[in-house]
């Protein structure tokens, strides 16, 4: 199955290892980033999440009407509004981007920030919601007459949308999380399941998991699998390596200065090292304290020095190792891989550039070699 590239369709160029320039959304960057992945081989970018953050819908409808190719995963919080509104929302948006929109549920791991704009649900609440919420929006794109829903978070009557997707039947799904309840919401209603990087036999495990909640949930399907990670390459392993040490002092610094290395999540007065709350965090802290290297590249520093936000852990090493390192994924199950640097435009240029093509030439290869072997190899190994 062909390989898949995400990236980040950022606002402004601020990263864990220095601040932003400008304002929290310049649109001349917003669109030279999303060009650079364009023109450097990525299949879609991310329009994250944050609740003082720019809208990321509107921002990703910038993109949309500037660029042809570049599909857009669109981040989204049930909280934020009401699903006969959202589904609107991300229909238009399909319509505007000619197809090319997937849209990633963000349940929320955090009450401090979910709280920042009026969600004061418990995390269980929060899921059983976003579980209501994507069944009510997949209904709303494929539905051509009024219906009624009486459900534990929404009620509404007589609703039908006039402005429906371009994508048929609908556009994606995308989910992720690293939690009993995560598999279990996700296995059932997502299309894309998404893990940030681990070890790869802790990746196996997830996937494992994911699998088995599709097929409790009745699936005959099961999701695609995304992991995420932070590359940080150069031309040989030891430059990698300086260049690796060199970014985490750069976060260890700014946390020093008491500056905010997670902007987006990092609640006033509270130490961005605190425990967190949300189970893929703690994993990778977890993953960090057991050992700082695992298997080809992966390197746990990054993820330790922010505490475990978010897409954290990296990949270093060469283009080369570190295109390997994302093949061992591949093998495991893995068809859309998610990758961010520090220096966003310049690392997304260079991954492009140098990791893509490595990437995608391997995968053409395995595939044929399997479809050689024939369908039934192909299947059990995907």
């Amino acid at each position: 199955m062909p390989v898949e590239f995400l990236g980040i369709a950022a606002t402004n160029d601020g990263s864990e290892t220095g601040p932003r320039s400008g304002a929290a959304f310049d649109k001349e960057y917003t669109l030279r980033l999303a060009r650079a992945h364009e023109d450097h081989g990525w299949d879609r970018v991310l329009f994250a999440y944050g609740s003082g953050s720019p809208d990321p819908a509107p921002a990703a409808a910038y993109i949309a009407a500037r660029l042809d190719r570049l599909r857009l995963l669109l981040a989204h919080r049930p909280n934020v509004s009401y699903p006969t509104y959202a589904a609107k929302t991300f229909a238009t948006l399909d319509q505007i981007s000619d197809g090319r929109l997937t849209v990633h549920f963000i349940t929320g791991g955090n009450d401090h920030e979910q709280r920042r704009e009026g969600d004061t649900l418990s995390k269980d609440e929060r899921y059983a919601r976003t579980r209501e919420y994507i069944r009510i929006v997949k209904k709303i794109w494929t539905t051509q007459e009024p219906f009624d829903h009486e459900g534990e978070h929404y009620r509404f009557h007589d609703f039908v949308s006039d402005v429906f997707p371009v994508q048929q039947p609908r556009p994606g799904v995308s989910f992720g999380g690293s939690s009993p309840a995560a598999y279990a919401a996700g296995g059932a209603e997502a299309d894309v399941y998404c893990l940030w990087g681990e070890p790869l036999e802790r990746t196996a495990e997830q996937i494992a998991a994911v699998r088995a909640a599709a097929a409790a949930a009745g699936r005959s399907d099961v999701p695609r699998i995304q992991v995420a990670f932070r590359p940080i390459i150069a031309p040989t392993e030891e430059l990698a390596w300086e260049k690796a040490h060199r970014t985490v002092d750069a976060i260890r610094a700014r946390k020093e200065r008491g500056e905010a290395t997670n902007v987006r999540h990092h609640p006033r007065g509270v130490p961005e090292a605190a425990s967190p709350q949300n189970v893929g965090s703690k994993r990778l802290i977890s993953i960090a304290e057991a050992g700082e290297r695992y298997d080809r590249a992966l390197w746990t520093p990054t993820a330790a020095a922010t505490g475990g936000a978010g897409n954290s852990n990296a990949l270093v090493g060469t283009p080369e190792t570190v295109a390997q390192a994302l093949l061992d994924y591949y093998d495991l199950g893995v068809d859309i891989l998610s990758a961010r640097g520090y220096d966003l435009l310049g690392d997304a240029i260079d991954f492009g550039r140098h990791v893509i093509p490595i990437v995608r030439e391997e995968v053409a290869k395995r595939d044929a070699e399997r479809a050689a072997r024939g369908p039934q190899t192909l299947a059990a190994v995907r």
